[in-house]
């Protein structure tokens, strides 16, 4: 009896590990940005193994499917397109110099051409998320990521000049990388600024 209970507690542990192993503890997108399924699920209504209210229907199906996605100039600037957001996300290297948040003149450059797409768009809610890669301290990493994500919003800013347009400037650092750490191209990708906003209905 008690060589059962060995065996049993002792596969209970390798079984917990396991699933520990394959859990991944931290999502791959800032929260409210994830991707939604990229095919429509169809559904019964009349299944009867679906437990619905009393009077209780379906809602239409709503799928936000990738339009299209770019790399530009090697992978430096990447923008997609949904049916309901535009965003662009550019590597830290082409807006700041090594661990600075100041922009440079082609920087700013880069920056008023995403404005224009805004105004284009009609958008007034404008994300700004700062990403970097995970060498050094977490914690610089969360500070250099917020300055770089604050100086290109004051851009957007005053090239918006529009008191109707809200702002969400947050810096992340080296959470949710888009690419491996491992290596220094994925590095490169992960240090970034994404820029996202609503797109008009087509």
């Amino acid at each position: 009896m008690r060589l059962t209970l060995i065996l049993t507690t002792t596969s209970f542990f390798l079984a917990s590990t396991a699933l520990a192993a394959h859990a991944d503890p931290t999502p791959s997108v800032p929260p409210g940005t994830e991707p939604t399924a990229s095919a429509p699920v169809t559904v019964d209504a009349n299944d009867p193994d679906l437990k619905l209210p009393e009077g209780g229907t379906l809602a239409e199906p709503k799928v936000l499917d990738i339009k299209q996605v770019v790399e530009d100039q090697g992978g430096e600037e990447r923008r997609e397109d949904t049916n309901a957001d535009v965003k662009f996300a550019l590597q830290a290297e082409v807006l700041f110099g090594k661990d600075s948040a100041k922009l440079g003149a082609e920087a700013k450059a880069r920056i008023s051409s995403i404005a224009e797409e805004i105004k284009t768009q009609n958008a007034t809610r404008i994300r700004v998320f700062g990403f970097t890669d995970d060498l050094g301290s977490s914690a610089h990493g969360d500070v250099l990521s917020k300055k770089r994500a604050n100086a290109v919003q004051d851009v957007l800013d005053q090239e918006l000049n529009d008191p109707n347009v809200t702002f969400e400037v947050r810096g992340y650092g080296e959470q949710y990388p888009i690419s491996s750490n491992a290596t220094e191209s994925g590095r490169k990708k992960n240090r970034r600024v994404e820029v996202s906003f609503p797109r008009t209905e087509s």
